[in-house]
């Protein structure tokens, strides 16, 4: 018994000690993991944050040359009828947005599909707004019942992605 007393007198101490270099060795190794994390997120942050940056300011551009009024003065030619006009119309607004599909993965899901939300509203709205006119009257008539509604829209679902894009870039900073 007494050697046994003896190997408890060394053991115990020794375990006491080991337990107390482990914990603060543990500790010390977890808090240096922590701060290589936060290096590496902050140098990841230097590379990926211009190019979310340049991602919202072009998803920006692309809502705005797709909006109705920008899409008209860019493709609207004389001679056009109300059916060439609206396939213009459609064709280089999903031109625009094929374009720019890669953007999508520098934003969130939800801001993509708000994007893709508008893109197709915007499209339908054109789609709508000519099925009320003959297809091969003058595009001129189009053109001012396009323009008319559009004034008579509180907000356009592009200015409404507009909107989305500049709430989501904000929260970078």
């Amino acid at each position: 018994m007494e050697i046994f007393l003896e190997i408890l007198k060394y053991t115990i101490p020794s375990l006491i000690v080991f337990a107390t270099a482990y914990f603060l060795l543990k500790l010390y190794l977890d808090d240096r993991l922590r701060y290589e994390k936060a290096v590496q997120r902050n140098e990841s942050l230097k590379t990926t944050l211009p190019l979310r940056l340049q991602a919202y300011e072009r998803l920006t551009l692309l809502c705005d040359r797709a909006g109705i009024p920008n899409t008209l003065f860019r493709i609207r030619m004389s001679g056009m009828t109300t059916g060439d006009l609206r396939g213009s119309l459609m064709l280089a607004i999903s031109q625009e947005f094929d374009h720019n599909t890669s953007q999508q993965l520098y934003v969130s899901d939800t801001l993509w599909q708000i994007i893709t939300l508008a893109k197709n509203e915007t499209l339908a709205f054109i789609s709508q707004t000519a099925n009320h006119l003959p297809p091969d009257s003058d595009c001129e008539e189009l053109v001012s019942a396009l323009l008319k509604a559009v004034d008579d829209m509180p907000i356009s679902p592009l200015q409404r992605a507009i909107v989305a894009i500049r709430m989501e870039a904000g929260q970078l900073f």
